[in-house]
């Protein structure tokens, strides 16, 4: 480089002695140099900010303190000779705030980052009479910086850095771009006018007001709006902090999206439970864990036991007297609290009437809005029972008499031993007495709302019953139906007996 013209030196003056020991004991290091590019002394902060004992380690000169230390910008890229701090001061130029890493000559890692400042000093006439060196070493911040740079982005939490006195977003990792979808640059070219986080927040206005104070931001449910259209629910909050000596504003996101898709779904399944729920042929209730209080009740429950969703929602089965005795009650409740499961047991119920059934009940726990239930099916096997004591009182009445079997004896005999054999197939005693009343009306020709109208039950009630009666005879047809009854003698003018035991107390006694 070219030499500085003869300028007056402070190298053995008072002037330098003075100035020495004011600088001796600053916090920042300074470096005092010639305008002869001779480095004149250095106090001890700017000594241990390089590493060394004397000023003649730094270099005599400043070729030799570029021989030294290897300087290079934060961006990675390496100073070129005339960009050093030392060769821009002793060429007269004045600047601030100057960050270089410093590295040891030979060593690959630097060891500390300098913030740099000059200051020329003149003498009388306003010629330079000495350089200056201003050094604060910055090193702590920067790698506090780099921590919090590294962290950020390897932070699996969506996270955006805005800043306050523009509201432009300086950082984003890439949790928040896998969340969103959005690219890099198209975050960190907007503002939060642009992008607007808050935007549906449901507490947008505390979120405004807590940003333009620079103040934490709460928790809160927000949507966010995604580059290929739809939104994505998320919980957002905002925390304050200093980002290179400027305040921002930090934004961390949780993604609420999965828990949104997982409540639709529940909910649509708990819709289509309930649909089904009251659809159901057979008779079901849901009751709560604690206590089996009742919850709910559909119509079949209603049809098979006369008790209706008013009567019988909210209290326990205990006190509504269902069960037919304390034991059956007791039985039931021990099963539920050691957390079995009831399966197709056969108890005796007790119906709004007094009048007491054969039943089969099951249970089975299920979670219906968050909470603990339980799902309790019935079906009335009181057919089925009389037909089964019916047939061992016929057993018995052979027993007795082997000499004679009667032919209804025989029959009964015959259907258990070789069902398919049998031409006739179910009998009306199978019927329940709502049943053999559908099958009346719909052999008069009624369709299902007037058969509705005439028993005072609603449409889907009748629905159902039309179909186990279908289910019960093996037909699929209203004129199947009527010409099974008719095969029967049962022509639907007159009702048969209320109850089918009627009919097989008479059967046996004949």
């Amino acid at each position: 480089m070219t030499a500085a013209p003869a300028l007056k030196s402070l190298r053995d003056s008072a002037d330098l002695r003075h100035l020495r020991q004011i600088i001796a004991g600053l916090d920042e290091g300074v470096i005092l140099i010639d305008p002869d590019q001779s480095i004149l002394w250095a106090n001890a902060a700017a000594l241990a900010m390089h590493g060394v004992d004397a000023v003649e380690d730094l270099g005599a000169t400043v070729d030799a303190y570029r021989a030294k230390f290897q300087l290079r910008y934060r961006n990675n890229h390496r100073l070129g000779d005339d960009d050093y701090p030392i060769e821009r001061v002793v060429s007269g130029e004045a600047f601030s705030q100057v960050v270089v890493e410093v590295a040891v000559a030979g060593e690959d890692s630097p060891r500390w980052v300098h913030q740099v400042r000059s200051l020329v000093l003149t003498d009388d006439q306003d010629e330079p009479e000495c350089l200056v060196l201003v050094i604060q070493d910055v090193s702590a911040q920067f790698e506090a910086e780099d921590r919090f740079e590294q962290s950020f982005n390897a932070n699996p939490a969506p996270a955006l850095i805005c800043r306050l006195c523009d509201l432009k977003f300086v950082k984003v990792n890439q949790g928040f771009l896998d969340m969103t979808g959005h690219e890099r640059d198209g975050v960190l070219a907007r503002t939060l006018y642009d992008l607007d986080i808050l935007a549906h927040a449901d507490k947008r206005d505390v979120a405004k007001q807590r940003l333009c104070e620079g103040r934490t931001i709460p928790q809160m449910e927000a949507e966010l709006d995604l580059p290929e259209g739809g939104t994505k629910l998320v919980i957002v909050a905002g925390q304050p902090i200093d980002l290179a000596e400027q305040a921002c504003m930090l934004f961390t996101f949780a993604d609420l999206e999965p828990r949104r898709k997982a409540e639709t779904a529940l909910r649509h399944s708990e819709d289509r439970f309930t649909r089904t729920f009251s659809l159901a042929p057979v008779a079901l209730a849901i009751g709560t864990r604690d206590g089996h209080r009742l919850c709910d009740v559909n119509e079949a429950f209603t049809e098979l036991t006369g008790y209706t969703a008013a009567d019988i929602v909210d209290r326990p089965l205990g006190v509504v007297d269902l069960w037919e005795t304390g034991a059956i009650q007791y039985e039931i409740e021990g099963e539920i609290a050691a957390d079995r499961p009831i399966r197709d047991r056969e108890l005796r119920l007790r119906l709004k009437s007094g009048q007491v059934i054969d039943g089969i009940v099951s249970s089975e726990p299920i979670q219906l809005g968050g909470e603990p239930c339980m799902l309790w099916a019935m079906r009335d096997i009181s057919t089925r029972k009389a037909s089964e004591r019916e047939l061992v009182h016929a057993i018995e009445a052979v027993m007795q008499d082997t000499s004679w079997l009667s032919r209804s004896i025989m029959e009964k005999l015959a259907r258990i031993r070789t069902p398919q054999a049998d031409p006739v197939g179910v009998g009306l005693d199978e019927l329940t007495p709502r049943e053999r009343e559908v099958l009346a009306l719909i052999c008069r020709g009624l369709d299902d709302k007037s058969i509705a109208r005439t028993l005072d039950v609603s449409g889907n009630t009748v629905r159902n019953h039309v179909a186990r009666i279908y289910s019960k005879i093996g037909v699929n047809r209203r004129n199947a139906a009527a010409a099974w009854a008719r095969a029967r003698g049962f022509d639907g003018d007159s009702l048969p007996a209320r109850h089918p035991a009627d009919a097989a107390s008479k059967e046996v006694a004949a």
